[in-house]
């Protein structure tokens, strides 16, 4: 783009801001450490005080457990103890201290309904005194999701709406608009190759659907390592935007 085209979009998105009543960029963030990623963020990182969406690129239990991952390794590197309120009790510790949220630090509420963790997802939020706090839901309506940003805003808090489904998904998680700040899409890649026999460090194909005030933007990364910290894949650093190892766009 030309430098005049950068100042109009520039201009644009600081009105939209205004109009937002929000600010995003003035508000504390939580970085991933990947400039890539970062520098599409207001800010330069994930936004806290908000809530943001995340569910797998797909509809089997592969790709719901690298969301699950991801989300971990965001709550990881936030400062306090995690709540996690989920409605079934199949969630696998072991799995989140890899991704490095050690047992610790996690409150577990299961909650018997979709409402009722709907309920302890926005006091945990408005409580103040949290990390971060993680609901399992599979239902969002924008009506919810702006009671829940708004709950994040008073408490401080990060929220993240881990999107899971008993029975495949059907319908696109993201098809219907929500509130949340920002929109994940985690899906499975090979591995990171060895130079002896052996697995990997997991690859996935981060993308990320909607950014309030930022750019939408797909890559692939090394999954969360014991720290919670993503990589840029350095396999891919090399590539060109015409091979698709990332794209961006526009995102309101």
């Amino acid at each position: 783009m030309s430098a005049s085209v950068h100042a109009v979009v520039a201009d644009l998105r600081d009105r939209i801001r205004q109009f937002d009543g929000r600010a995003l960029r003035d508000r504390a963030v939580l970085p991933f450490g990947v400039p890539e990623i970062d520098d599409r963020l207001p800010g330069g990182g994930l936004a806290l005080a908000s809530l943001h969406e995340v569910c797998g690129g797909g509809n089997d239990a592969v790709e719901g457990a690298a969301a699950m991952l991801f989300a971990a390794g965001i709550a990881a590197r936030t400062k306090g103890q995690v709540l996690w309120c989920l409605t079934r009790p199949d969630l696998f510790a072991p799995a989140l201290a890899q991704a490095g949220l050690a047992p610790g630090r996690v409150l577990y509420v299961e909650a018997g309904d979709e409402k009722s963790l709907l309920l302890c997802f926005e006091e945990g939020l408005r409580h103040g005194g949290l990390g971060a706090v993680v609901a399992e839901v599979a239902r969002l309506s924008m009506t919810a999701s702006r009671r829940l940003q708004l709950a994040a805003e008073a408490g401080g808090t990060l929220g993240i709406a881990l999107r899971r489904f008993r029975q495949g998904r059907g319908a696109d998680a993201f098809a219907l608009p929500s509130a949340a700040v920002t929109r994940w899409r985690v899906s499975m890649r090979p591995s990171v190759p060895l130079a002896v026999p052996g697995i990997g460090r997991a690859r996935w194909l981060l993308e990320l659907a909607r950014c309030r005030a930022g750019e939408a933007a797909k890559l692939e990364v090394e999954a969360s390592d014991a720290e919670g910290r993503i990589a840029f894949s350095s396999r891919l650093a090399d590539r060109s935007p015409e091979t698709g190892a990332w794209r961006l766009g526009a995102s309101a």
